[in-house]
């Protein structure tokens, strides 16, 4: 196919297959079937989720395009500028589609028939401002908007990536949709659906980014193009077939569920993703390195016009299936506990040795976050050790411990218990913050990256790049200064428990997630500017380092035993209205958690002082032989002159922690 008729038709191709795909599975599975009390009329029943696929399908385009662009083009190329084009139209479609949708969806919760008068505005006001799926719908919109006019002004790479995060951002709240709060599965179900999401949008967007594009490219660029998204594409692959699986399983319930329109739907959805799989399986090992023939590259656009037909008939499926009732149903119980009202979840059984071992409570996000963590760190070891080139075994067991660590943090009994249990809460608080950083920055990531990424050479920026430009931009260099991460360490500890972020990390899931993420960076930051070997822009010489610690230290048990000595209990009315009846009660439990806070975080805190006197130890003898040697070989003169270099050696190891 002619590389401009492939522009016209790839998109054209993608929207009809969803659509078609949306309305055939609609009318199977019951969809946008009459509704027995309170139907909304066959405008809103099937036209809502036609705009629902015009919004996911304008979110594709718009956040695949700026990932693929920061990824795989040049800055200040024609093709760079077209791919902001095109994520400003997505955009500019992603936003009326939203608006339409927001609007559909009010009609169909309150019933309210569309007019013109002033009480049918002031419903439709009252909804996007006061209720939450309102909200949602509005924020989408007015953050659609502002993305269409910021992909059309901007041109350069900082400026690009601040974009895209915003446009990752957008997609995140049409995720919390969909799915009851008060049932036990909410959590799981919400954070893998917006991985989905994510994940899908950025595979298909940048696919269609790929047909855009590909006339404006000469055609030694376009094999090194497909590679770069071939790589975004698996791993895409892997989140959607995993965040697919985790809403499947809560869906469906057990395999009878498969066997109703709900799990045929879901079928149609497993069978076109093993089918988008081969396709780029076939790609990555057998077509993009031939692309120099003509033959070849004609055979390998045509089943790139498949697979945007597949990635429709998806899209479509998707939405089906969100609007078809799932066989494990949504029904919150009549009769609920106390835990149940406050969490969604039941009161777990008594927390006891063996419970430390055996609960599990998987959150989706921070699966694929050590997943991603693991695979990467290896395979970066891999390809040292394949140019010949060695990596220390300790560090890499260091990053392994560190990674299943939080896996066992954020995806076991600390997860399950932290929500009934303040003590168990700071338990984990203090693993995130002080524990697992201490397994992770000794791994040295960032200098494993740098030695084992490629480097680019034709004026894009792949990961190493990008690496390069976070440690050297202004905010890298703000948020690595050793006085400004030891401050916002001890900052967290009072500000996150001493206002509403501790209560809103309890009531909102989000919260939750942005606590956990904040900790552990918080202390990641911190350890790496004690002991840490990647390369940041400055250090404080190891004297202050302790002087540093030591400072730290003192607030960390000042906060500890200010929460033992609490006469009143943190978030009264949700831990002292859980109704537990085993364990000591919440303001004991409380006190057990400042005891947490002030023995068990103290424990990290001497090991970080016990290495960093080691390494200022092993730096001292290393100067000292260096003086030696040159003393031996030199007169006073030259070893005068020496001294300056070894002042040097002294401002590097400040800089790179000694090594």
């Amino acid at each position: 196919m002619h590389p401009r008729a492939l522009r016209a038709a790839g998109p054209l191709v993608l929207g009809v297959a969803a659509v078609v795909a949306l309305l055939v599975l609609l009318a199977y599975g019951g969809g946008a079937a009459p509704l027995v009390i309170a139907d909304p009329g066959p405008v809103v029943r099937w036209g809502l989720p036609i705009s629902t696929v015009a919004v996911n399908l304008g979110a594709a385009g718009m956040a695949g395009s700026l990932v693929l662009a920061l990824f795989g083009l040049k800055a200040g190329e024609r093709a760079f500028d077209v791919a902001l084009d095109t994520a400003s139209v997505s955009a500019a479609v992603f936003t009326v589609a939203a608006g339409v949708t927001g609007f559909f969806t009010f009609v169909n919760v309150s019933n309210a028939a569309p007019s013109g008068d002033m009480l049918f505005g002031e419903q439709l006001g009252s909804f996007l401002v006061q209720q939450e799926l309102g909200r949602t719908w509005l924020f989408t919109t007015v953050g659609g908007a502002a993305l269409t006019v910021l992909t059309f002004a901007v041109r350069g790479w900082t400026s690009t990536f601040l974009v895209a995060i915003l446009a990752l951002v957008v997609i995140v709240p049409m995720g919390t949709q969909g799915h009851s709060g008060e049932l036990s599965t909410h959590d799981v179900a919400m954070t893998s659906l917006i991985l989905h999401m994510l994940a899908a949008a950025v595979w298909v967007g940048g696919l269609l980014l790929l047909v855009v594009v590909r006339p404006l490219l000469a055609k030694r660029e376009v094999p090194d193009l497909l590679r770069r998204y071939s790589t975004i594409a698996l791993f895409a692959f892997v989140v959607v077939a995993y965040s697919g699986t985790a809403r499947a399983i809560v869906a469906v319930g057990d395999w009878s569920g498969l066997l109703t329109p709900y799990g045929a739907i879901l079928g149609v959805k497993i069978v076109v993703l093993i089918g988008l799989g081969a396709l780029g399986a076939w790609y990555r090992l057998r077509l993009i390195g031939r692309m120099d023939q003509d033959r070849r590259a004609r055979r390998f656009w045509g089943l790139v016009v498949l697979e945007l037909a597949l990635m429709g008939i998806a899209s479509g499926a998707g939405v089906a299936l969100a609007r078809t009732p799932p066989p494990v149903g949504e029904a919150v119980p009549t009769v609920r506990t106390p835990a149940e009202i406050l969490s969604g979840s039941p009161l777990p059984p008594e927390l006891d040795i063996s419970r430390w071992f055996t609960s599990w409570n998987i959150d989706p996000v921070w699966v694929v976050i050590v997943a991603a963590g693991v695979f990467f760190y290896l395979a970066g070891v891999w390809r040292l050790h394949r140019r010949g080139d060695r990596w220390p075994v300790y560090r890499t067991i260091l990053w392994l411990g560190g990674m299943l660590l939080l896996l066992w943090v954020t995806c076991g009994p600390v997860n399950v218990y932290q929500e009934y249990l303040f003590s168990v809460h700071m338990a984990g608080h203090m693993l995130l913050t002080m524990a697992i950083p201490l397994l992770l920055v000794p791994g040295a990531p960032i200098t494993l990256a740098l030695r084992a990424i490629r480097k680019r050479d034709d004026g894009t920026r792949g990961g190493r790049e990008w690496i390069l430009w976070a440690l050297h931009s202004p905010f890298g260099r703000i948020i690595t200064n050793p006085f400004f991460t030891a401050g916002l360490f001890v900052a967290s500890l009072f500000v996150f428990y001493y206002t509403d972020l501790f209560r809103w990390s309890l009531y909102d899931h989000a919260g939750h997630e942005w606590m956990t993420a904040h900790f552990l960076i918080t202390g990641y930051l911190f350890v790496l500017s004690l002991i840490g070997i990647d390369p940041v822009p400055y250090r404080l010489p190891y004297p202050g380092r302790l002087v540093t610690l030591l400072a730290v230290m003192g607030m960390h048990a000042f906060f500890g035993v200010a929460i033992m000595e609490q006469s009143g209990l943190m978030v009264a009315e949700w831990f002292g209205s859980m109704g537990r009846t085993w364990g000591g009660t919440p303001l004991e439990d409380q006190y057990v958690g400042g005891g947490v806070a002030w023995s068990i975080g103290e424990i990290p805190s001497l090991i970080l002082a016990l290495t960093v006197a080691i390494q200022w130890s092993r730096s001292d003898t290393r100067r000292n032989r260096v003086r030696d040697r040159h003393a031996d070989r030199t007169g006073d003169a030259e070893l005068e002159a020496y001294n300056a270099q070894l002042q040097e050696l002294a401002d590097r190891d400040a800089r790179t922690g000694g090594r």
